[in-house]
């Protein structure tokens, strides 16, 4: 059974919108993913505000956002490595550990975690059309 997780009382939006202002001056300044979020991101406030509504809702359950983000990064697919969401996890540790108290930063970081690896699999994770699932005799495995 998945657990609850509550937004920590120290999340607000304002606090959430100060993190992600920071988070992605970071981003934008790093070797490894710096790159391909500035080549693909047009307007850095669009942007900045989009993000913000996304961890609002996310976070504080204010549905303020209404995107998909499997279809946004699907659009960059070919310049995504997997490596590429294991950097944007430390730097999102980095950052929500220097600006938050530890229950909110933990809680930020276990989301984030969720959602990098959907992401992941939703990107990188294909089953060969050769592959078929096993068959298994009729009466094999039923429970009662």
């Amino acid at each position: 059974m998945m657990e609850a997780l509550t937004a920590p009382a120290e999340l607000d939006e304002e606090r959430l919108s100060e993190v992600v202002h920071a988070f992605y001056a970071r981003v934008r300044g790093d070797d490894e993913i710096g790159p391909l979020f500035n080549a693909a991101v047009e307007d850095w406030d669009e942007h900045l505000d989009k993000l913000t509504r996304f961890w609002s809702s996310v976070m504080l359950t204010s549905g303020r956002y209404k995107g998909n983000p499997m279809a946004a990064h699907q659009r960059h697919a070919d310049a995504i490595a997997p490596a590429m969401f294991d950097r944007w996890l430390a730097l999102w540790a980095e950052v929500t550990s220097e600006r938050l108290p530890g229950p909110a930063a933990a809680a930020l970081q276990h989301k984030a975690g969720h959602i990098a690896e959907s992401l992941k699999l939703g990107l990188f994770f294909k089953i060969p059309p050769s592959v078929s699932s096993p068959s298994r005799p009729s009466g094999e495995g039923d429970i009662a």
